[in-house]
Formats: C-alpha cells, structure tokens, sequence
C-alpha cells in the first residue's frame, strides 16, 4: 500500500497519479485532489494500475456510491453528475489536443433522460454456493466475482427477466460452473428477451419463464472468456423486440447491436438527420436505425454480423418509402460504397476506423462524413488522418453512459477546400 495524490482522470476512467519511484499509477476510486492509499492490481515496466482501498482527503464532488460492486461496471458511482460530465469534456478536450485536431464550438457534455435505471441491456455472470445459485458481477482487480441482485444502471425489466430466469435455473440444481452469463434486454414497452450461454452441450431443459417473452440457450466454448455463441441448443418462443426511435419503428433481437440508452440516443440522431445533407452510405450500420431515419430516398446500410443485418433488413422493408439495400460485409470490404456523391455515415466499434476506410475517404472525397464514435481517442486519431482532406463542421459529445467512463462523440467533416 501506498499513499498518492491524484491530478487528473484519464481517458478509461482512472485517476493518475506518480508513486514514490517515479512510475505512473493509474488509480480506480479516485478523484483529481484527492490523497489516498492504493492497492496495486496490475504492474507493467513503466506504469501500474491500483484500486484506491482508502481516501485520506476527499474531494467535494466524490459521493457515496449506490451499490457495493460499482467497480465493476459502473466505476464513476462516486461522483456527482455534474462532475462526471466535465470531467468527459476535459478529457475528449485532452484526446483531441493531443492528436491536434481542432473541435469547433465544443462546449460540454449533452445528456437527456435518467442518470439512473437507463440501461436496455445487462450481463451477468453465475455463483454458486451453499446457498444456491446467483447472479453475479466479476471484481475489478480479482478474478473473483461478488454476488448481485440486480444493476442500479438496468432498467427495472432488464432485472426481473433476469431474476425471473434465475429462479427457473435455481430448481435445476445446475452448478455455476457450468454456465457463463446471462445476456438480458428489453423494450422501453416492458417486453423481455434473454440469452443463457452454458459451458456444456447438454443440460436440463430450462422452461421460459412467463416474464420473459424469448430465450436463446447457447453452447459456449468454455476455452473462451467470452459469451459467444459456439451452437444453439434451443430457442423458446420469440426473442426479438421492437423500439420506437424519433417515431420509427425498429425491431432487434437478444444479440443485435442495439443502443442501450435511447433518450440520448435520439439527440444524437437528430443532429445527424440535421446535419446530413442528401441520401447517406450507412457503414457498420447495425440495425440500421441512423440510415433509415435520416435518409429521404434511397440508402445502402453495411453490416458484418449476420443475424443484425437480418434485422436491418426488415427495418429497411419495413420503410416501403425508401430505395434500401442491406450489405452483408465488412466496412473494409465494401468501399466501393464509399463515393464521391453521397454522404457517408460511420459508426465503428471502439477500435475505430479501419485504416483502409480512411485511405477510401481521402481518396473518394464523400461530400460528407458524420462520424459517429463510442471511443473518442480512436476517433480523434481517425479524425487526425482525414484532416489531409476534411475539416470539421459540426462536434459534440454525448453521456450516453451515465456512472461510466464511456463517451460517445459526433464529427461532421467536409472536404476542404
């Protein structure tokens, strides 16, 4: 253990602070300000990162977290709204600085809904012990897991599904080491779907319970940490469900990508349909809810995961107005969409643009990119590199995650001149 003062938060969430041989620790339950003492979870040659166990002296936007396992899935619990959101601010200011990329009329953090209950979609991992089985969220810093009843975050029918197909599990007598997580989603109506991966290929029949109106049980790998699907053993009633976004119609399954907050969601729609001048090239488009509700004629919408760009699918058959056209292919192997007369949308994973799809923009000169990002450092290494061709029009920042230190930022490029 040992006592540091912490400066600043950092893109990822954690404080930094230097321990008393010089190296960087970046510290989780911590506060610019703030003294406290650090247990150090993971040591690299010139960085390690620690949880602080105690603060010395507290800053006066820290509160008293909700829920007792915060660090794990929520670890900005403890501090004010209002503290969370500059703090957002400071750090895209900071990604972006360091990429040198200007962000006009950049002023703050766009919220809308609840700080609290928001979430769609939840997670949750298995324990079992003398007293049964459980929900149960892993520990940071430990490979152990704390046992929960439900997310602070969840909206209330993401949780009874969850408890609802919990209690069917529990009259099994299954073991918690042969299942993986529970995936829980559900509509802003109260509809509920869920998806149960197992570490083994055969088990007990598990009835759908009447709260939960689909369930997918799954096969997965036990040799990956990940719940993904290896084969479906069995599918109960209909897992997919239907969301209405800025008065459109969506559908979705358990396992499409889908927004998880949707009032947030929705202004940063409306600034893309704003914005978006002409019929755009949705890639990665998911369900394809930003093509279909900005585009007035036709629109092309790229998607990799098959089973979403089913769904995308018949969203886009589902607005009979609109020329639409599903791509089932990887942004990077569909550029010939990518052209000098339309729009492009892109809303990539966390990983960022592909470099080939930034060497396509810079070469095809869309008259517009909107640039849609859940991670801001790749997005503003992205937006370093189309700066040989494009200036930014339009930039602001969303909490689509409340308690999180997740930010979405939007881009609005044109080329230069």
């Amino acid at each position: 253990m040992e006592e540091v003062t912490v400066t600043k938060l950092v893109h990822g969430g954690q404080g930094l602070a230097v321990l008393a041989d010089g190296r960087k620790v970046f510290v989780w339950n911590a506060l610019p300000g703030e003294r406290v003492r650090v247990r150090v979870i993971k040591k690299k040659r010139s960085y390690v990162e620690a949880i602080a166990e105690e603060v010395l002296e507290s800053s006066s936007e820290r509160v008293v977290p909700r829920e007792a396992n915060y660090l794990a899935t929520s670890p900005w619990q403890m501090m004010t709204i209002e503290a969370e959101n500059k703090h957002k601010a400071d750090i895209v200011r900071e990604l972006f600085a360091h990429e040198r990329v200007a962000v006009p009329g950049f002023e703050g953090v766009v919220t809308a809904g609840a700080e609290w209950h928001y979430r769609n979609k939840m997670e949750y991992s298995f324990w079992g012990d003398e007293s049964g089985l459980h929900l149960a969220l892993h520990r940071r810093g430990s490979h152990g897991k704390q046992i929960v009843d439900g997310s602070e975050l969840a909206l209330p029918a993401v949780d009874k599904g969850a408890d609802a197909v919990l209690k069917g599990l529990q009259k099994l007598d299954l073991r918690a080491g042969d299942l993986k997580t529970i995936i829980v989603r559900c509509s802003q109506g109260g509809d509920i779907v869920a998806a149960l991966y197992t570490k083994v290929d055969s088990l007990p029949k598990v009835s759908r319970p009447n709260e939960i109106k689909g369930l997918r049980v799954y096969y997965s790998d036990p040799k990956s940490p990940a719940s993904v699907p290896t084969r479906l053993l069995y599918e109960l009633g209909d897992v997919t469900l239907q969301d209405k976004i800025l008065g459109q119609a969506f559908v979705y399954d358990v396992e499409s990508f889908f927004q998880v907050n949707l009032p947030i969601y929705e202004k940063a729609l409306t600034r893309i349909r704003e914005h978006c001048q002409g019929d755009p090239v949705d890639m990665y488009a998911g369900v394809g809810s930003i093509g279909l509700s900005v585009a007035k004629n036709r629109v092309e919408l790229v998607e990799l995961d098959s089973a979403t760009a089913k769904m995308a699918w018949l969203n886009a058959k589902a607005k009979s107005s609109l020329d639409s056209k599903v791509i089932e292919a990887s942004t990077e192997k569909a550029l010939e969409y990518v052209v000098a007369d339309r729009p492009v949308i892109l809303d990539p994973p966390r990983a960022g643009l592909h470099a080939r799809v930034v060497e396509r923009c810079l070469e095809a000169r869309p008259p517009q990119i909107i640039y849609l990002s859940c991670n801001p450092a790749t997005q503003a290494r992205d937006l370093a590199l189309l700066q040989a061709g494009y200036q930014i029009d339009f930039f602001e920042v969303y909490n689509f995650f409340p308690k999180t230190p997740h930010i979405e930022a939007l881009a609005v490029l044109r080329p230069k001149s």
